[in-house]
């Protein structure tokens, strides 16, 4: 733990850090859950979604309708986000009025109403959401790389869940999975700003709920069988073709990570990137053109996105796989790699400035598992990476043949051509 930082583990488990900036007059404020879609079963897909809105529908204290006037009342921010492996509730607040926001999260965290009427609203609005994103065909190419990467395993399947199962679920069922993933061991609390330490942790002690021991353990997933590229694709008529490539990655425990942050820049991560450069810059093929990396427990993903119109499938994918090819064999020259690592530690002091960002860095790193390092810290893990490192995690990560691919578009085959100079197994196989 970072001088920066201060953190306590209640007896409970319950886990408080800080990080005080004396120059602001705010608090950003976040209970970080350890729950999300990589957590749920089959028969779960979903809740933990579901369960984040429900939050916002009252405490046995707090109407729903109470909650919004009260943080309307301070001028403070409320909102909440449910991931993969987490699940935030997170508000930003003048400091004078913490502890109210304190009181108000803390009992929407720990005791929500759960009452069915108010269930019976609030899944016609996830429902809504759901129908909303599979409109949407930047959303479905992405769920469907998940599924394409990752195969049947809960990471890739939509966080946002499936609409039987929210359908279905009685008020019952999803107050005890509420039971089995909010407890004690399973919250951090953080905070960043104008905030006192020892202050937090007595808000936190008052406000621990009682009988919150889980109804039966969280299942304990296993990791991911990614041994096998797959091939996605979802017809729709759709003005462009939204295609993707993905493969394993690593996780967020590897020390690799800040390598890897660094040969995401350089690939498709900024406006000076390889891909950038060359798909849309060069040749026009695209609007829109990025890379990306997601990094869990016990996996991690690598890929890339682009969408582009029919006639320029063929084209794009062709760049692509040229860029792919030259990234393997010369990831990077001096001045891109130097580029590359000033744009990350720039990207880092700056978000910092941020009590929101803090906060949201204390309370993911805690809750992983993931070492607090200090800014001076991250810097010197950026400043080590060497142009051999990216060499060496392009070719792994970036091999052809652990290329998986998605897309949406009006045509299969058309999608399934252009695949060849990228992994010639997906274009053939039946």
């Amino acid at each position: 733990m970072s001088d920066e930082h201060r953190l306590t583990e209640l007896d409970s488990g319950v886990r408080i850090v800080t990080e005080a900036m004396p120059s602001v007059r705010s608090v950003a404020l976040g209970f970080w859950i350890g729950t999300g879609s990589a957590a749920e079963t089959e028969a779960h897909a979903g809740l933990s979604h579901l369960v984040e809105h429900m939050l916002f529908r009252g405490t046995e204290r707090f109407a729903s309708v109470e909650i919004d006037q009260l943080f309307d009342g301070m001028g403070a921010d409320l909102n909440a986000g449910t991931g993969k492996e987490t699940t935030s509730v997170h508000s930003r607040v003048l400091d004078v009025h913490l502890p109210r926001a304190f009181d108000a999260v803390a009992d929407m965290v720990w005791r929500p109403a759960m009452d069915g009427e108010l269930l019976e609203v609030e899944r016609q609005i996830v429902l809504e959401e759901i129908a909303m994103y599979d409109d949407d065909p930047q959303d479905k190419v992405f769920d469907a790389l998940g599924g394409a990467v990752f195969g049947d395993h809960p990471l890739g399947r939509p966080v946002i869940g499936r609409a039987e199962v929210v359908a279905g679920t009685s008020a019952e069922g999803l107050a005890a999975f509420h039971r089995s993933r909010y407890v004690p061991s399973n919250v951090v609390i953080s905070a960043a700003g104008s905030v006192d330490h020892d202050a937090l942790v007595e808000m936190a002690r008052a406000a621990e709920a009682a009988g919150t021991a889980p109804d039966a353990p969280a299942p304990v997933l296993d990791t991911p069988d990614m041994s096998t590229a797959r091939l996605a694709f979802i017809e729709d008529d759709t003005e462009q073709y939204h295609l993707t490539l993905g493969a394993p990655g690593i996780t967020r425990f590897d020390d690799r990570r800040f390598a890897l942050r660094v040969l995401d820049n350089i690939l498709g991560g900024t406006s000076s990137s390889r891909l950038f450069q060359a798909v849309r810059e060069r040749d026009g093929l695209a609007y829109s053109v990025y890379s990306f990396q997601s990094l869990y427990a016990r996996a991690g993903q690598v890929g890339l996105y682009l969408g582009t119109r029919p006639d320029n499938v063929v084209r794009a994918m062709a760049v692509v796989a040229e860029e792919l090819d030259r990234f393997r064999a010369d990831p990077a020259s001096a001045e891109e790699l130097e580029r590359s690592k000033e744009n990350v530690k720039g990207r880092i002091v700056l978000s910092l400035e941020s009590t929101t960002a803090r906060m949201n860095r204390l309370g993911a790193s805690v809750l992983g598992d993931v070492p607090l390092l200090s800014v001076d810290e991250l810097i010197d893990r950026i400043d080590a990476v060497t142009i051999e490192d990216v060499r060496d995690l392009a070719r792994e990560l970036l091999a052809p043949e652990r290329l998986s691919a998605a897309g949406v578009g009006p045509d299969e085959g058309v999608f399934r051509d252009a695949l060849g100079p990228i992994n010639e197994a997906l274009a053939v196989a039946a």
